[in-house]
């Protein structure tokens, strides 16, 4: 039996909303979906936290992912996960800033071995769906698998544990 990781980045506070509205989040989107995919296929939860936060405002904050995306930064993290070894399957979660993955995500990967682990890429998004995160994956993660990808629309994501964790069983299924 496979054993899963989920990596998650996940922004509560100031988040933007279905129809262009902004909403403030006790729990982000991104840890509703990472939670589920948890619940349905088993494995360890691992939340990426940033040194310095993000500005709380949400146009400031995806100001700041941008500039963090042009310059190619890698964001210093509170805590790094030492080793995926004992992982075979790694779901790699977080909302789509700019098309992809936020910078502390990329922080955390380039720093582990994930030579022969499938990874699947998962983003909350309200309009962007999947981006380029599976194409970021396979640039950053060359020796790893990219299986299926998916994308949770941020303002249904506390609503969607069927559709995720129908998806995750299948992932886990396709990869035994």
């Amino acid at each position: 039996m496979s054993k899963n990781l989920i990596l998650y980045y996940s922004r509560e506070g100031e988040n933007y909303w279905e129809g262009g509205a902004l909403r403030n989040l006790e729990k982000g989107n991104t840890r509703y979906v990472a939670e589920f995919i948890r619940d349905a296929v088993g494995g360890d939860l691992f939340r990426i936290e940033t040194v310095q936060d993000y500005p709380a405002e949400y146009k400031a904050c995806t100001e700041a992912a941008m500039r963090e995306q042009k310059a190619g930064a890698r964001p210093e993290l509170k805590e790094y996960l030492a080793s995926a070894e004992e992982y075979d399957n790694i779901f790699v979660c977080g909302p789509c800033w700019w098309g992809t993955f936020p910078m502390a995500v990329l922080s955390q990967l380039e720093r582990l071995d994930l030579a022969g682990k499938t990874l699947f890429p998962v983003m909350t998004h309200e309009g962007s769906g999947l981006g380029s995160s599976a194409r970021t994956l396979k640039k950053v993660c060359r020796k790893a698998t990219v299986g299926k990808g998916l994308a949770v629309q941020g303002s249904k994501a506390a609503d969607s544990r069927d559709t995720v964790t129908d998806w995750a069983r299948c992932c886990v299924a396709w990869h035994e």
